[in-house]
């Protein structure tokens, strides 16, 4: 277990006797929990050190701080130039003042995953894509899981905070190491490769999520290959060969390459694939002259991907098939996409975690197979997408064309996916256009009908979340 003497070693290079065990690690203090160690980091709103006095009085073993605050609690100075004197034992609390915290928290990190990875048998999985990576990492996590004790991020912490708090979640219990690997700028994921060196590294897809940040879908195809290129010589890298933006990549790596899709061309593909609706989905199984029928509870066919890469990653790493069927089978959760009572009896498809024309549409695809219902799509702003917006909302546009009865819009943006269904075939009365989530709340009200299922996506920007609850709140009552 992490402990306050380690950290100390790892900023300093300065052994101090004793161990004082820490968890967890948190940038929030409301998650403070008794000895757990807590970052002041400065945030949007507010910054951290403003809570480090309520961190401690929350249990806080110690806290790292890089400017001086008013306190009664003891600080250790451990900047270089303070020259710092250790007091053994070494009080706690205890307050740790370092030049930069964020920085701090990162070597730290890295000075651990160094030790776990030293452990007889360690590997590490990173993966990287622009949708679908949270869903991918619950998945490989599920097959890795079948044969050994696997680590992974929490929600969505990739990015330079996160994964280093989740890589200070590592015991010597865990074998593997699945880490989530975020983009929005150049050099992320190499500061990221460099805190948690991969021995085996995935790419799912690359779409123009975030481009109004990344500036060019070229930017995010180099920010993304950061991945292969922390890859040793002899580790695994697993594209997806459906994607030509990600086989684009191969270039940006020495690792052996494995690849995954819908084509047999690949080294584990899918065939047979067939949509159940709410069931699942069922695909045939295929690598080399090997195959297994398998039957995911992962609702839509766009489900296969993230179950293809999570069977290369485990075939990477020496399971047999029948073990990485028996991973994908087990994992029950619907991630992110739920399937609700919605009013009057009707089904509420609630996939608000976010939205990008590539997981509108897979979203869309879904509702497509459940041909027993009436099919109505709420849609809003899809939000990032750079120079790529309208173009992006006119695909998912033409998209609900051909699958809803009834397309409910919400936002600016949104206007344009219903301009786009309207051009796709689409008559005026079959589509309601709204400028907030509370008009297109009243409208879902007063048109649903049993029979119906209403799917509802969109950026939380525009609140699409908030259609959920309130329809959920009205099929309850």
């Amino acid at each position: 277990m992490l402990t306050l003497e380690f950290i100390i070693e790892a900023l300093t290079r300065i052994p101090v006797r004793a161990a004082t065990p820490i968890s967890p690690v948190v940038f929030d203090s409301r998650e403070v929990v008794p000895g757990a160690l807590f970052i002041a980091l400065p945030g949007e709103s507010a910054d951290g050190h403003q809570f480090v006095n309520d961190a401690v009085k929350r249990g806080a073993v110690a806290a790292i701080i890089d400017r001086d605050i008013e306190t009664t609690y003891p600080a250790l100075d451990l900047r270089p130039q303070a020259g710092a004197k250790f007091i053994s034992p070494l009080p706690v609390p205890i307050l740790l003042r370092v030049d930069n915290a964020l920085l701090a928290l990162q070597e730290v990190a890295r000075q651990w995953h160094r030790r776990w990875r030293a452990l007889p048998g360690r590997r590490t999985i990173g993966l990287t894509g622009s949708v679908g990576k949270s869903t991918i990492k619950e998945v490989i996590a599920a097959v890795l899981g079948v044969r050994y004790r696997v680590h992974k991020n929490i929600g969505s912490y990739n990015n330079e905070i996160g994964c280093p708090i989740t890589v200070l979640g590592l015991t010597d219990d865990h074998e593997r190491a699945a880490l989530e690997m975020g983009f929005y700028v150049p050099g992320e994921i190499t500061l990221l490769t460099g805190i948690a060196p991969p021995d085996v590294g995935i790419v799912t897809n690359i779409s123009p999520v975030h481009l109004e940040r990344a500036g060019s879908l070229e930017t995010i195809i180099r920010g993304k290959a950061e991945l292969l290129e922390g890859l040793p010589p002899d580790g695994v890298a697993i594209l997806n060969l459906d994607d030509p933006n990600v086989m684009a990549m191969r270039q940006y790596t020495q690792a052996r390459i494995m690849t995954y899709g819908l084509d047999e061309k690949a080294d584990v593909w899918a065939g047979s694939v067939e949509g159940l609706g709410l069931d699942g989905v069922h695909f045939q199984l295929h690598h080399g002259p090997e195959s297994r029928r398998v039957t995911l509870s992962m609702l839509g066919r766009h489900s296969v991907y993230p179950a293809l890469g999570a069977a290369a990653v485990g075939l990477a790493d020496g399971l047999t098939l029948d073990e990485i069927g028996q991973g994908l089978e087990s994992v029950r959760e619907h991630i992110r996409l739920r399937a609700l009572a919605g009013p009057r009896g009707s089904l509420l498809i609630d996939d608000t975690y976010n939205a990008s024309p590539v997981s509108v549409i897979a979203a869309l695809n879904l509702l497509a197979d459940l041909r027993e219902y009436r099919h109505v799509v709420a849609l809003g702003d899809m939000r990032e997408l750079g120079s790529y917006e309208e173009e992006g909302h006119i695909k998912v546009g033409q998209r609900a064309a051909e699958v809803a009865d009834w397309l409910v819009t919400v936002g600016e943006r949104g206007k344009i996916i219903a301009r786009a269904a309207v051009h796709g075939g689409m008559t005026p009365d079959q589509v309601t256009v709204c400028d907030t989530h509370e008009q297109a709340i009243d409208a879902l009200r007063a048109g649903i009908q049993s029979g119906d299922a209403t799917l509802v996506k969109g950026s939380r920007a525009v609140h699409m979340e908030q259609i959920v609850a309130a329809l959920k709140a009205e099929a309850s009552g």
